[in-house]
């Protein structure tokens, strides 16, 4: 049975709604690809906005594409105390009850009643990956880093899709703890 996934480390980064880029870049305007991202059809692009809160302001916070049906903002918790806004740690999509933040664009702005989580960790598997792995859509399961930082990450999401590529999400404070770099191996131990 397969058990080594390579990493990826997520720094904060946002994804927006067609009507939210309209907003904040001008009617009508295409998010412009800089770099494909590890799962297929993800990229980043060259666009950013600032994160405005209650305490603080983020600027230069990077476009991820392409557009989705809801605007989402994943930070970490130490970007939460910077804007004074406490995200909850949520799976990607789930955006209820999370707090809102003010975008700035270069068109304009937006003030989001909600969207603004700190992401739950998860690894993206395809159908053939979850069965070489033993594991399904959903399942909660535990993965072990190596090295000198070594440690165990508790309640990983499995997320399961035909179009995922096999790689494990932290967000930058998580893989800094664990001395983590992108594309290392870890192991699931379930």
């Amino acid at each position: 049975m397969k058990t080594s996934i390579p990493i990826g480390l997520s720094n904060r980064h946002l994804h927006l709604s067609t009507k939210d880029i309209n907003t904040l870049f001008g009617e009508g305007y295409r998010l412009k690809p800089i770099k494909d991202l590890s799962q297929p059809g993800q990229f980043a692009c060259e666009e950013k906005v600032d994160l405005v809160g209650p305490k603080g302001t983020i600027k230069g916070v990077r476009v991820l594409g392409p557009a989705r049906k809801e605007t989402q903002i994943e930070i970490s918790f130490a970007d939460g105390f910077t804007l004074g806004l406490k995200a909850p740690v949520a799976d990607s999509g789930m955006l209820e009850g999370s707090p809102g933040v003010k975008l700035v664009g270069p068109a304009g702005e937006v003030d989001l009643e909600k969207g603004l989580i700190v992401a739950a960790r998860h690894i993206h598997m395809s159908p053939d990956d979850a069965k070489e792995f033993g594991v399904a859509d959903k399942d909660i399961v535990k993965v072990r880093t190596s090295g000198e930082r070594a440690l165990v990450f508790e309640n990983v999401l499995v997320r399961v899709n035909k179009d995922y590529r096999l790689e494990m999400h932290v967000d930058i404070e998580e893989g800094n703890a664990a001395g983590l770099s992108n594309c290392e191996l870890v192991e699931l131990i379930k």
